[in-house]
């Protein structure tokens, strides 16, 4: 069985950002503008890209 996934890609600088939304983007495996991380699609991840929706986009599959 394969689990869903979600592609997420950072749009935009985490520099002047909260300590906290830097830490979350480095979760989702992001660090750099242009930077594309697949995921598992879970609660967790969906959290965690919602608290940082600013700075990345969700790239449709």
């Amino acid at each position: 069985m394969k689990m869903a996934t979600v592609t997420v890609r950072q749009i935009a600088s985490p520099i002047r950002r909260k300590k906290d939304q830097r830490a979350t983007l480095v979760g989702l495996g992001l660090n750099r503008i242009g930077r594309v991380s697949t995921l598992e699609d879970t609660p967790s991840v969906r959290g965690m890209i919602a608290k940082v929706h600013h700075l990345v986009e969700v790239v449709p599959a």
